[in-house]
């Protein structure tokens, strides 16, 4: 196999750092484990983030997404620790993941995560007619 799950996020330089704008990641194939069955759990993840210095390198967010697909986590526990890797990684003025978790035994699991950096207000809207 030419690529194998990873840890490892790599960044880049954010090509425009004195701009406020946003980034959407959508990532309908997130899989995990049910940490009390052991049977996989599915998710569609949305990262939306606003860089400041650096932005996520895409190839190494799908090998790191990957990475959970043989991992028992609780859905609150896998989304808060992404976010918390994705962070750390890439110290963004603002970041919110949404895992979207399917059915299991009836329930529908949403778990909204968010981190702002201190300081950090977001542009006010623009409403258009």
């Amino acid at each position: 196999m030419p690529s194998q799950p990873s840890k490892t996020l790599e960044t880049f330089d954010n090509p425009r750092p004195e701009s406020d704008y946003s980034i959407r990641i959508r990532v309908p194939e997130f899989t995990c484990l049910c940490p009390k069955t052991g049977q996989p759990d599915f998710a569609e993840l949305t990262l939306d983030y606003v860089p400041d210095q650096l932005c996520v390198e895409l190839k190494s967010l799908k090998l790191y997404i990957w990475s959970f697909r043989d991992t028992g986590a609780f859905h609150e526990a896998v989304t808060n620790e992404i976010l918390a890797d994705l962070v750390a990684a890439t110290e963004p003025r603002f970041m919110r993941l949404r895992a979207e978790f399917n059915v299991r035994g009836g329930i529908y699991t949403t778990v909204i995560a968010e981190h702002r950096q201190p300081g950090w207000q977001p542009p006010a809207p623009v409403t258009l007619p």
